[in-house]
């Protein structure tokens, strides 16, 4: 099998697209052949408010790997699991979630698995 490793560098100043919500915004770029996510919710964010319309969904259903730059989340799985997460914490969710700012610092996260499709409206 011959691999070619190709070096890239991308920087979430110049992201390849931009969604914005209530609340949010989502900023994307495609490296490696990946796409990543930077997430920011601010004081208020909640899923089921801001995102559930865009999504369509009742809950959210994008499997996260996310990793907490700052700011608290609080988490509700559809199996009544809760739990909060802050800066330095990665998180593995799985589909079926609710989740929701903690305090008033904007909560960031980097997300590695789930962003492609995140607060993407539903065609």
């Amino acid at each position: 099998m011959n691999m070619t490793q190709v070096i890239e560098q991308r920087d979430f100043a110049q992201p390849d697209e931009v969604r914005t919500f209530e609340n949010g915004r989502a900023e994307i770029l495609r490296i490696g052949g990946m796409e990543i996510g930077r997430l920011t919710f601010s004081p208020g964010w909640q899923w089921s408010k801001h995102v559930k319309p865009i999504a369509g969904t009742e809950l959210c259903e994008a499997p996260h790997f996310q990793y907490h730059v700052s700011g608290t989340l609080h988490v509700l799985t559809s199996d009544g699991e809760e739990f909060e997460v802050g800066p330095g914490e990665v998180t593995s969710l799985t589909s079926g979630h609710d989740a929701w700012v903690v305090g008033d610092e904007d909560v960031v996260v980097v997300d590695w698995f789930g962003a492609s499709h995140y607060a993407q409206h539903q065609h």
